[in-house]
Formats: structure tokens, C-alpha cells, sequence
């Protein structure tokens, strides 16, 4: 037996990453091994969660995205198996409201809990309700019967006698009261910038500390692990790592948009090693592959301009014929340029925050015979015309998750593969024979 649930909310903004934070930590406090999952395609939140199981007994925990879109209900059971074979506690946070999916609740917080068989801990910002918060909750606990509701910690709570009148509501709606927490401006979520300096990572980790503390006070942790108890799923193999071939992947605070499942599965091709574009002279010799994510590149294009032997390097490696896979942010990092600053220049296209607009979405990706899923998320645009030598028209078609054609890219020069979206291939194991 262990302890994994799913922490769910009414809404989005309802607390569920700051109720996240403070759980992983208390429950790091206390010496458990903790094991953290994301419902979806997010990046930014598995980094805090890494940050959250931090704890002088414990080891820092890499956080595992758990999505039905990209991967199949086998893949997802498969991927909490093998992650969570030997943690005390599993916490997966939610994504949006908890019936919330791409299509009515379709790949939403809710199926990823009927898939695993999770219980649900229920967040609900209580900052402008009372004992009408009851028929919410009784909705929560009767609208499918199979999305069991474990209990409900309530958000944003202003005193304790508010708290009195929301345990109230909670109890005449059939529903066990696990908690609260203060309304505090202070416990609002991170920016999605905070954890890419040393500075703001240590800042942002004291604000775990206070919010972990009002956990410990404010909210039943031993009823919570009491309630969320169930058998431990069977342990999945482990993947053996592959020492075939090199990989090198872009890893430092320009570039850090992974996500785990898919490095494990690189990892079972070869050997990965991971370097900085915006430090290291030149990427590691011999590489049979080399995989720029997504991240900030903006933040850091004066450093990634002033970095010239890495820049050329990455062009020389390209135009040589060496592999490259390059999402986002490492798509702008091949760019000409990125808001003027001089990038690696494989790709003749520049890259722009100007007027930055926000393209979001699940993606499915028709390139030749193959079908690909991944996520679109960035604020930047590319210019360029096609040059002589051939140009960068698109070599893909994408669709929405709903099969709407969007314009999102996909660039092939040589065996340089570049486009904005994050593609997913832990379930599948492709990426060499793309480059076929």
C-alpha cells in the first residue's frame, strides 16, 4: 500500500499548483520519498515541483507528465508504474478545472484519475463563497460518479471562522473537509520566469517554505494519506539504457523545456549527454544527435549571440549533415537572428518577441508517412523569405486536437529538423527515423 491522489480544482487560478508546492514539500519534510506527476503538456510546473521535494533528507524528485492526448491510457498507467514504483507518496497535480479537457472532458484531470483509479483531493478558492460553495461541491461529488472525491481543501479561506462556515457546506454535500489555507498574496503562483536564475530559484523556494508551513498547519495530512491509501500498481520494467549511440542535449537556463519520459526513452537509444549553449565552446564531440528544447532563449540571446565557437560549431555540425532536433526556442536558436542578435544561422529565418502574440495548443503533426503529437506554446514569430537555395516551406501539416489545419511549421534543412512544437516520443520511441 501507498498514498496517490490527484489534486483537482473547480477552476483554473483555484490553487491547485500552490496547494501542490506545500504538500511536496511538507511530505519531503517528513522524509518520505515523494514522487510528483502533471497532468498535460505543461513544463514550467514540473520544475517547481522539483523544486518542492527538495528537503535535507530527500533528494530532489523530476516531476513526470502524465497526458492522454500525446499518450494512450496504457502508456500513462505505464508511465505512473515505473515512476512511482518506489515512492511513499504520488501527487499529481490536476490542469485546469478538474473536468476540463480538449474536447468536453476528454483527456482532462478527471480521466487521468479514472485511468490510474486515483482519489480526488478536491482545491476550491473559497475568497468570495460561503455555504453556497455546497451545491458546487455537491455537483463535483455527483456529476460522474466514477471521479471519486476524496476530500476538499479549501483556498483563499479568510479566517477561521470562515473556514467554519465552508466545513459546513462541505459536510451537508457529502464531502470530507481535509483543510485550508490563508488567503495570502504571497502564495500565488510563480512566474513562469522565477526558476531560471540561481537568485529566484532560492526566492521562490522560501515561498514553498511559508506555504508548506500553513499546509502543516491548516490542513490534515495524516487523513489525507489515511484516505488516499491503495494498492501499489505492478512495477513496470525499467528501461535499460542504450551506449550505441551519442546524444547530446542542450540543458542550462536558456534551454529546459523536456520532458522526462521522452529523455528516458533517448536514453534507451544512447548515451545522453547533456551541454550548455550559452557556457560550453562547442557541443561534445562525435554527437549522432543532437536535441535543442524549448525554453527562454530570449532571456539570454545576448549570452547565446556572444557565444560564437558554440555557434558555429552547431552550423558547422548541421551543414556537415549531423542530426538536429530543435523545438521552439532551439528552433530560434538556429534562426539567423533573434531580435536582432546574431544566432547559429542554419535556418534562414529571424526570430522576433516583437509584437508577441500567444499560439497555444495540442498539435498533431502529418509529416510524410508519419503521424506525430506534441503542444504548441510560445509568444515569439519567425521571418524570412525562401532563399535560392531552396527555402523553408513547411514540410508538415498540423491539426488541432479537434483536426482543424493550423500554419505551425515544420522546417527540414538537411538533417536538421526545426519547428515550435514540443513533440511527444516516449510512447512511440521514434526520432531517428525521422531524419530518414
Amino acid at each position: 500500500m501507498f498514498s496517490s491522489f490527484l489534486i483537482g480544482a473547480a477552476t483554473s487560478g483555484s490553487g491547485k499548483t500552490t496547494l501542490t508546492l506545500g504538500l511536496l514539500r511538507a511530505l519531503a519534510r517528513r522524509g518520505l520519498v515523494v514522487q510528483p506527476f502533471k497532468c498535460g503538456p505543461d513544463y514550467i510546473d514540473p520544475m517547481f515541483h522539483r523544486l518542492a521535494t527538495s528537503a535535507a533528507s530527500v533528494s530532489c524528485a523530476e516531476s513526470v507528465n502524465l497526458d492522454l492526448w500525446m499518450g494512450s491510457e496504457e502508456h500513462v498507467r505505464e508511465l505512473f508504474a515505473r515512476y512511482g514504483a518506489d515512492a511513499d507518496v504520488c501527487v499529481t497535480e490536476g490542469v485546469m478545472g478538474l473536468f476540463d479537457g480538449w474536447r468536453t472532458s476528454e483527456g482532462s484531470s478527471a480521466e487521468v484519475a479514472r485511468v490510474l483509479g486515483l482519489p480526488i483531493v478536491l482545491v476550491v478558492d473559497a475568497r468570495a463563497t460561503g455555504y453556497s460553495v455546497a451545491p458546487l461541491l455537491f455537483g463535483f461529488k455527483n456529476f460522474r460518479p466514477e471521479a471519486t472525491i476524496a476530500g476538499v481543501i479549501f483556498n483563499r479561506v479568510g479566517s477561521p471562522s470562515h473556514y467554519a462556515h465552508l466545513a459546513e457546506a462541505a459536510r451537508d454535500a457529502g464531502i470530507e473537509t481535509l483543510g485550508w489555507l490563508p488567503r495570502c498574496d504571497d502564495f500565488s503562483a510563480p512566474s513562469r520566469y522565477l526558476g531560471l536564475s540561481i537568485e529566484g530559484i532560492e526566492r521562490f523556494s522560501s515561498t514553498i517554505d511559508a506555504i508548506a508551513d500553513a499546509v502543516e498547519r491548516h490542513v490534515d495530512i495524516e487523513r489525507l494519506l489515511e484516505l488516499t491509501q491503495q494498492p501499489r500498481p505492478p512495477k513496470a520494467t525499467k528501461c535499460d539504457k542504450g551506449d550505441t549511440l551519442q546524444i547530446a542535449v542542450a540543458r542550462d537556463e536558456a534551454f529546459n523545456f523536456t520532458y522526462l519520459a521522452n529523455l528516458d526513452r533517448l536514453g534507451e537509444l544512447g548515451r545522453l549527454t547533456f551541454f550548455s549553449p550559452l557556457s560550453d565552446a562547442a557541443p561534445p564531440e562525435g554527437a549522432d544527435l543532437i536535441y535543442l528544447p524549448g525554453g527562454y532563449p530570449e532571456l539570454f540571446a545576448d549570452r547565446l549571440s556572444d557565444n560564437l565557437t558554440m555557434r558555429e560549431a552547431i552550423r558547422d555540425y548541421a551543414e556537415r549533415g549531423g542530426r538536429i532536433l530543435a523545438e521552439c526556442g532551439g528552433m530560434l536558436y538556429l534562426c539567423r537572428s533573434l531580435d536582432g542578435r546574431p544566432m547559429c544561422g542554419v535556418l534562414p529565418l529571424e526570430g522576433s518577441m516583437e509584437g508577441a502574440k500567444l499560439h497555444l495548443g495540442y498539435r498533431e503533426v502529418h509529416y510524410g508517412g508519419l503521424r506525430l503529437r506534441g503542444h504548441e506554446f510560445h509568444y515569439s514569430h519567425t521571418t524570412g523569405e525562401a532563399d535560392s537555395a531552396g527555402g523553408m516551406a513547411s514540410v508538415a501539416r498540423q491539426f488541432t486536437a479537434r483536426g482543424a489545419e493550423v500554419a505551425t511549421p515544420l522546417y527540414r534543412h538537411k538533417n536538421v529538423i526545426a519547428g515550435y512544437t514540443h513533440l511527444y516520443w516516449a510512447e512511440s520511441g521514434g526520432t531517428l527515423e525521422w531524419f530518414d
